[in-house]
């Protein structure tokens, strides 16, 4: 246990991050199984419709660091690329 007052400061900013970030990284993934339930029904509309919510959340979510920004790239990639093919 901490000892030190910036310690336990520390101990309580920690828990507070972690919370935050769990709430964002699971709406990311919720949204991103939306999104591939919609192309796994080949809905063409549906995708298309749910992606650049999808894309943004990514976005947000890597912009606040809880993602790698490469990883936020290659998520909104593969899930376009997905889109497109259900269109082709």
């Amino acid at each position: 246990m901490a000892n030190h007052k910036s310690a336990i400061k520390r101990i309580r900013q920690n828990a507070v991050r972690r919370t935050h970030n769990r709430h964002y990284r699971s709406t990311m993934r919720t949204e991103i199984k939306k999104l591939l339930e919609a192309i796994e029904a080949s809905d063409a509309d549906a995708a298309k419709a749910q992606l650049p919510k999808t894309v943004g959340i990514i976005q947000r979510v890597a912009q606040k660091g809880i993602i790698h920004r490469r990883q936020a790239a290659r998520r909104v990639s593969r899930l376009s690329s997905k889109v497109n093919a259900l269109s082709a």
